[in-house]
């Protein structure tokens, strides 16, 4: 099958690494994250929610981050170091797919100096950042996380960017993160877009960070959604957004945009589950049932958490709506907006293209065994 690169222009400054289930090694995307590292020549700034990694894939990237080190680059990181989803209420509460609590005995794995690495903390909420600024001019961003499960039993996008103006923006997210130590303290700033190219065409992009554009993110999110005239495709772990929700309803009531995609059958589910406690909350186990109808979605029959075990959620986090990609570290829930993440908002046609077909056969794949 193989890891899923989409190929353009060589000066095309977006490029997308789509990955899927078993399609590539984890030493795979260990060695493409690795190529981006080397490119450093000044500075490597790095934050990320989750690092568990086995001793090859670990040992790909320790080897990068020291070569760059020892040829005088600076190296930062900052991780999560809150107390991470365990249950299915905390999946709902936090917005988050569950994962183990030891992420700040693993950061080791890097093998960088204590001076080099900073944890970070919230009030119930997390860093859950994914991205990688080299030299202020290039950014690695997406769903990624530092797993031999992510890189290679989950689906995930990985987005490249090769702009000063982008990698200015995430980096003054990760400078709030670092000074700050703090959730709370970032994304405290508004974004304008930036003239990338993709496909040999350009690619207006934006990007937000919350919590400190949280609340503008959940809304942009919905009325983009709402303003769709052709095609909304879902291809991300959960969709529970209470106006995400709210848009995707009234569409369907209409009948007039096409909805496809795919989602996390087993998260989701959970999801639902804590919903029907409340009877509040009935509308919105309604609206995803009918829209899970209208659009035939699919569900993904990931592997229930199990503390210990391998996982393999559906982990992308990603909407196209008509030409334009919504994707990044952010899931499409009320309570991420109260987390550190980051979604971009990438305007090409080329590219909503291929990621539908990413989606498309994603949905494909797993209909068999859907859990819808």
């Amino acid at each position: 099958m193989g890891t899923r690169i989409t190929r353009s222009p060589d000066y095309d400054t977006i490029g997308v690494i789509y990955l899927e289930e078993a399609g590539q090694l984890a030493v795979e995307t260990a060695g493409q994250l690795a190529g981006f590292i080397e490119t450093a020549r000044q500075t490597i700034d790095i934050a990320i929610y989750d690092c568990r990694l086995t001793d090859g894939p670990a040992a790909i990237l320790r080897d990068a981050l020291a070569a760059r080190a020892n040829s005088g680059v600076r190296i930062r990181v900052v991780y999560d170091a809150g107390d991470k989803p365990e249950t299915i209420e905390d999946v709902e509460a936090l917005g988050l797919e569950p994962v183990p609590v030891t992420t700040h005995e693993r950061i080791a794995e890097l093998g960088l100096p204590d001076t080099s690495i900073r944890a970070i903390t919230g009030m119930r909420a997390l860093m859950h950042h994914k991205y990688v600024i080299v030299d202020g001019q290039r950014v690695w961003t997406g769903s990624l996380n530092l797993s031999d499960d992510s890189m290679h039993r989950m689906e995930n996008m990985i987005v490249t960017l090769t702009s000063a103006e982008l990698a200015r923006d995430f980096r003054r997210d990760f400078d709030q993160l670092w000074s700050s130590g703090r959730v709370e303290a970032s994304g405290k700033f508004a974004t304008a877009p930036h003239e990338l190219i993709y496909g040999g065409a350009p690619a207006p992009t934006d990007v937000d960070f919350s919590p400190g554009q949280g609340q503008a993110i959940n809304e942009l999110i919905a009325k983009r959604v709402a303003r769709a005239t052709s095609r909304i495709v879902i291809c991300s772990m959960l969709f529970t957004s209470s106006r995400l929700l709210g848009a995707l309803a009234d569409h369907v009531a209409r009948g007039r945009i096409d909805i496809t995609g795919i989602y996390d059958g087993t998260q989701m589910a959970g999801v639902l589950h804590q919903w029907r406690e409340r009877e509040d909350l009935a509308w919105k186990i309604q609206a995803v049932q009918d829209i899970i109808a209208y659009g035939n979605l699919v569900g993904k029959p990931s592997t229930p958490y199990r503390p210990g075990q391998s996982h393999n959620f559906l982990h992308v986090k990603t909407l196209v709506v008509d030409q334009t990609v919504l994707t990044g570290s952010h899931n499409f829930s009320h309570a991420a907006q109260a987390n550190a993440e980051n979604v971009l908002s990438i305007s090409s046609a080329a590219l909503a293209d291929r990621t539908v077909e990413y989606s498309h056969r994603l949905a494909d794949r797993y209909r068999a065994v859907s859990t819808t």
